[in-house]
């Protein structure tokens, strides 16, 4: 600081000197100019900031305002004026140009940043050197270590004159640990304790998971943010009136320890008397009230009264009032401890939307993008509509990011365009693959699926597997806009064999073949009804090996089934996302039913459900449920054994072998009518590529087991699990791994911590 004083005196001492001496210049008409002392500079650009040219007068004060413009283009430490016969001679000195700038010794602060400041403020390789704006730097670089809390930063910065007039800067940095909060102290609370209070604090003093949540640093922000929450806890429980007075931050004389002391005026507590509503009410006043989160008799809460005006500039807002201003006006009452609270509405003007522009969709259709949208041109603006636009926009599958802006028409006050812009995602996907093994000799498998065909929104699979489990072909086609409406239509034709010991259930085989018609009909902006038609042919193999619970129903009831299906469902959808998605329900009630048109009648009654909650960002609460039941009907006594449920695996009870919870018959899994499953997720992004949005791990608990009859259910036959997931979205299809825990597994259950599947497990 004080070199900077100095500098910049002895520069104004030149400055004055130089133009002193040039009031006492002798008048003369320029005829030329000469630039003497040039070395990096043109002549040109010197000429360029004279305030004179050929043929003017230079006198005494023109004189001054030439030495005056030169100076201040920061390029020279001195220069002077004389005169050579009609000539003006310009003698300058330069000043040096940087050739090369080195840091050292930064971590918190990265080098690339650290030179963008320095460009900022023209300390740069190439550029002139001005040793102010060094000093300048450096200070700007105290105060951000600063408010990091290291308060023992040292930085140096040296200057090495090189040939040809050049310099090299080398700035090295001794950043230092962070000053630890030693103690926080609150003065004038009465009311509420320290204990209490701190609480709310990021801040704090060592604990010991200190080295984790890093809450004994001290930072200047987090003491802002603090201080904020100190407020509120105080503005939320009726104290009105609650000020901070000061803040003193201490430091010990080896800057490592910090001290914090808040005082503080509590005042009195206040009741809410009455709520009012005045200004122009566009909406209702019972609706409107309806909406205000605060009550008279209950204390006064800035919680809720800012709650209040959000739910009430929303709810103006979908009448088309987009810019809507809601302002409150407490009325307080001194004596009796009261305030009135009014809730002053300004609508504005109505905003209608001109046009709604599509951008970044080079696959999919405009009309594919559009017939999502529910916010219409030459409409009223409705930010509800907006949103849900964009939600069902992520809903497709088909982009992985929508972005929307709403940019005011310019020339026009009561307009807005809607942009928006997608980046779309592979919404298909190929594969194929071939292998050789002993017990099952050649293996080939191909599917190809594309949920975007053609870019019309169409969804068409094709697939062959000839696995170990399954040897499948099928078909299927699905136009999700069938009409205008959006009733939905699909088909599906398929063959499946199946060789049950494979999926560690009990042994028999099967050949399927068969296929159905389906409609879709949507009830809600959320919620739907599917509509199904099948028919099925299926052909049992049993063996020897086979359990005597099958061929008992073999025995019964043959081996050749045709069965007609009818399938109906209702779905309600609120999340908002298709990939990945961290809040909303998805809510699913099926029946499945084989009437007595064919051989077999049985029902199959089906319920799943998934919640999802964001407490944070990019980190997700997610509770599944799934209950089926199932049973024979007419002349069918029981479900049939290849329609049983099975339990274990992925996609329920991780930890314990798929397909191998439930009932059992000489060690092989013979599944049950009814299944319950419980899932509990944390998912959280991982800490190695927080940035991936194709990668995320979880913490999870599962619960759940299969039961032959719902009668048989018995809680503490009840299977827990406890482990970690990570979810990968391939280009592939989605990859699943997890490493689960059992925590109550008994004699006979089949552990199997790792596995993996791929595709998409549950929903």
């Amino acid at each position: 600081m004080i070199a900077t004083i100095r500098f910049f005196f002895i520069s104004s001492v030149v400055v004055f000197l130089q133009i002193s001496s040039a009031w006492a210049f002798e008048s003369f008409v320029v005829k030329d100019f000469k630039v003497e002392g040039l070395e990096r500079i043109t002549v040109g650009t010197v000429l360029n900031y004279l305030p004179i040219s050929i043929n003017e007068e230079l006198d005494g004060k023109r004189s001054a305002d030439t030495i005056r413009a030169l100076f201040k283009t920061g390029f020279f430490y001195d220069v002077r004026l004389a005169k050579q016969g009609d000539t003006l001679l310009i003698l300058v000195e330069e000043r040096p140009a940087i050739s090369k700038i080195e840091i050292s010794g930064n971590k918190d602060i990265e080098t690339d940043q650290l030179k963008d400041a320095l460009k900022n403020i023209g300390l740069s390789e190439g550029r002139v050197f001005d040793r102010s704006s060094l000093e300048k730097l450096e200070m700007e670089l105290e105060r951000q270590y600063f408010s990091q809390g290291k308060y023992g930063v040292i930085i140096k910065s040296s200057v090495t004159k090189l040939d040809d007039n050049k310099v090299d800067l080398s700035i090295n940095i001794a950043e230092g640990s962070i000053a630890k909060i030693r103690r926080i102290n609150i003065v004038g609370n009465q009311v509420y304790s320290d204990l209490e209070l701190l609480n709310a604090f990021q801040l704090g003093v060592p604990t010991i998971l200190s080295f984790l949540t890093n809450n004994d640093q001290y930072s200047r922000q987090r003491l802002s943010g603090d201080l904020e929450s100190l407020r509120s806890y105080y503005l939320d429980r009726g104290y009105i009136k609650f000020t901070i007075e000061s803040t003193q931050v201490s430091i010990s004389p080896d800057k490592k320890d910090v001290y914090v002391t808040i005082n503080v005026v509590e005042g009195d507590k206040y009741t809410v008397k009455d709520v009012k509503l005045a200004g122009e009410l566009i909406v209702s006043e019972p609706v409107l009230m309806g909406l205000i989160r605060i009550r008279p008799g209950e204390y006064f809460s800035r919680r809720a009264v800012t709650e209040s005006v959000a739910a009430l500039t929303d709810r103006v807002g979908r009448e088309g009032y987009a810019f809507a201003n809601v302002n409150t006006s407490p009325d307080i009452d001194e004596v009796n401890k009261e305030v009135v609270l009014t809730f002053f509405i300004d609508p504005g003007s109505r905003i209608y939307v001109n046009r709604i522009n599509i951008s970044g969709n080079q696959r999919t259709r405009d009309s594919v993008v559009r017939r999502e949208l529910r916010q219409m041109e030459a409409g009223w603006i409705s930010m509800e509509k907006i949103t849900r636009s964009k939600i069902r926009l992520q809903r497709l599958g088909f982009f992985d990011e929508v972005n929307v802006e709403t940019p005011s028409v310019p020339s026009v006050s009561d307009q807005v365009d809607v942009n928006i812009n997608v980046n779309e995602r592979s919404s298909g996907s190929i594969s194929a693959g071939l292998g050789f093994s002993q017990t099952q000799g050649l293996l080939l498998n191909a599917s190809i699926t594309q949920n975007n065909i053609f870019g019309t929104g169409n969804r068409i699979t094709a697939a062959i597997n000839n696995g170990s489990v399954n040897k499948i072909y099928s078909f299927s086609y699905t136009n999700p806009y069938y009409t205008i409406d959006g009733v939905s239509r699909g088909f599906r034709v398929f063959s499946r064999s199946t060789n049950a010991r494979r999926a560690n259930v009990g042994r028999y085989t099967s050949d399927v073949y068969g296929g159905s018609v389906n409609y879709g009909i949507p009830l809600s902006e959320y919620s739907r009804t599917t509509l199904s038609v099948g028919y099925e042919n299926t052909s049992l193999g049993t063996s020897d090996f086979t359990p005597r619970d099958f061929l008992d129903f073999v025995d019964e009831n043959g081996d050749q089934f045709k069965a007609y299906k009818l399938s109906l469902a209702w779905s309600y959808d609120t999340r908002n996302r298709a990939i990945f998605p961290d809040r909303g329900t998805y809510r699913v009630i099926s029946t499945d039913i084989a009437t007595p048109v064919g051989d077999l009648e049985f029902y199959k009654i089906r319920f799943r459900e998934s919640r999802l909650y964001s407490p944070f960002k990019d980190y997700t609460f997610k509770l599944k449920s799934d209950i089926g039941l199932g049973d024979g009907y007419g002349g069918t006594s029981e479900l049939p054994f290849w329609e049983r449920y099975y339990g274990g695996g992925v996609s329920s009870v991780r930890g314990f072998k798929s397909n191998t919870l439930g009932p059992n018959e000489g060690n092989q899994p013979i599944g049950g009518s009814f299944k319950v499953v419980g899932n509990a997720e944390f998912i959280f992004p991982a800490p190695f590529a927080r940035d991936n949005k194709s990668l995320r791990l979880s913490a999870f608990f599962d619960i759940g087991n299969v039961f032959d009859k719902i009668e048989d259910f018995d809680q503490t036959e009840l299977r827990y699990s406890v482990g970690l997931a990570v979810k990968w979205l391939t280009p592939m299809a989605p990859l699943t791994f997890s490493y689960g825990i059992p925590l109550n597994d008994k004699e006979g259950d089949r552990v199997e911590k790792f596995q993996f599947t791929l595709g998409t497990p549950g929903f």
